[in-house]
């Protein structure tokens, strides 16, 4: 291969480079993206403080409660920590992508699509993860919290089965209408960007 065939290759090479974002098209994208930024600080912060008022109403306004019952539902508030840190550790890496964007080329906005799609099947997981939880506190309570006449066990398992089916489909519609109000109507102002960028 001669210079000549050298330098073309280089300027094919150039040519077929990813056009860049412009200015105006960054600002669009900059004010959804701190939207988005800021639910996620407010969801943090208001899940750290659920979960700490969970474990002070556990252990500070009922001192009678039996120890078992305490007990039973620390445990499961720390579950609930260890399953919250590991959702909130995959987000925490998009709030970090998303607060030093490069975002100046067409395939590094595609990228930035493709991790908010792999976080709301994150954020629908997350919300589904409490389903156990939910049914384990059933559980607690059906067994510590005095009834006025003992319950039979068709009873018992007829409200754990129906509050776990319950519970499953309110936690999915519930994960699926707070994705869309904090952080599905911004990724899709985003997404409209990159279709009007893609007609360019």
């Amino acid at each position: 291969m001669n210079i000549d065939d050298l330098k073309n290759a280089w300027n094919d090479d150039v040519s077929d480079e990813t056009p860049e974002i412009s200015i105006e098209q960054k600002n669009k994208i900059n004010l959804p993206l701190e939207k988005i930024r800021k639910n996620m600080r407010m969801e943090f912060w208001s899940t750290v403080g659920i979960l700490l008022f969970g474990f002070a109403v556990v252990w500070i306004p009922v001192p009678e409660a039996p120890f078992k019952f305490k007990f039973y539902l620390t445990v499961l508030l720390f579950s609930m920590v260890i399953v919250v840190s590991f959702f909130f550790s995959k987000f925490f890496k998009l709030y970090n992508n998303i607060g030093n964007p490069m975002m100046n080329t067409y395939d590094s906005l595609k990228d930035l699509m493709y991790q908010f799609d792999l976080n709301k099947q994150y954020y629908l997981s997350f919300m589904l993860s409490f389903v156990p939880f939910l049914v384990c506190e059933l559980i607690i309570v059906v067994e510590f919290i005095p009834h006025p006449k003992p319950m039979s066990d068709f009873k018992v398992a007829t409200t754990i089965l129906s509050t776990l089916a319950i519970g499953l489909f309110g936690l999915f519609l519930l994960g699926k209408y707070w994705y869309k109000m904090f952080y599905g109507k911004y990724v899709q102002q985003i997404e409209n960007i990159l279709i009007e960028f893609q007609k360019k």
